[in-house]
């Protein structure tokens, strides 16, 4: 029998029954096994390519890389970063894509919008080369940091 003493000590817990056993008893399920470096490195570079989704579906990349970070967001603290990284980049990039073709579709009614397209049409292959890189660099580095949205995300 625990003494009250000892009950404070571990907040109740016992070996029996420590983080471990919170964690199955919430979920159901014992806790997942942590990825390896080989597995980090290949589920994080998967979070940056999942951006050429977008090419298909327009919107599935971010929600793909969410997927991703869910599914690991236990498991893998590089991951996790990786992937919420490229979701918020590419969020960023369909709102800022979004904004500016709508904008040069309402300017083709006034022909000024014709000017517009093929910046529009350049400005719209920035993310897939750029997460290509941050692919690229994951495999090799290991990381890779996103202007600006690293920093937010690092922040909250």
């Amino acid at each position: 029998m625990e003494t009250m003493e000892a009950r404070e000590k571990n907040y109740g817990a016992t070996e029996e029954h420590g983080p471990e056993r919170a964690w199955r008893g919430r979920i159901g399920r014992e806790r997942p096994a942590a990825l390896g470096a080989r597995e980090e490195k290949r589920w994080s570079v998967l979070a940056h390519l999942s951006t050429f989704l977008n090419i298909f579906t327009i919107f599935l990349g971010p929600v793909a890389a969410l997927i991703i970070w869910l599914v690991f967001k236990d498991r893998s603290r590089k991951v996790t970063f990786e992937a919420l990284q490229s979701a918020a980049y590419q969020g960023a990039w369909l709102a800022i894509l979004g904004v500016g073709w709508a904008l040069t579709g309402l300017l083709t009614l006034v022909l000024v919008g014709f000017l517009l397209i093929p910046a529009m049409a350049l400005l719209t292959l920035v993310p897939f080369a750029h997460a290509a890189y941050a692919a690229y660099r994951v495999s090799k580095d290991g990381e890779y940091r996103y202007p600006i949205v690293a920093e937010l995300i690092d922040n909250r």
